[in-house]
C-alpha cells in the first residue's frame, strides 16, 4: 500500500549499507534523492515524496525504506 499523503511518508537510508550506486537518484520520478560528496544518496525534500518506492525497490544494496504513516516496516521480497 502506497503512502496517499506526501507528508506521511519516511525515507530511510542505511548509509553503511549503500554503494552509492546512484539508481535511487536516477529512478526517483520526484527527483527528491541529490547526491552526497561521497556520491551516497540524501534526501533533499522529503515532502515531495509520492511513495512510489522506486528507491526501495532498485537499490541493489536493500540500502533504502520507505514507510508511510501507519504502515509496518516494508521489506522487500
Amino acid at each position: 500500500m502506497m503512502a496517499k499523503n506526501p507528508k506521511e511518508v519516511e525515507i530511510r537510508i542505511c548509509q553503511e549499507r549503500c554503494k552509492g550506486c546512484g539508481f535511487c537518484i536516477a529512478f526517483c520520478p520526484q527527483q527528491l534523492f541529490a547526491a552526497a560528496e561521497n556520491n551516497r544518496p540524501m534526501v533533499s525534500d522529503n515532502k515531495k515524496c509520492s511513495g512510489c518506492r522506486l528507491c526501495e525497490y532498485r537499490c541493489p544494496d536493500l540500502a533504502i525504506r520507505v514507510k508511510g504513516k501507519g504502515e509496518a516496516e516494508h521489506v522487500p521480497v
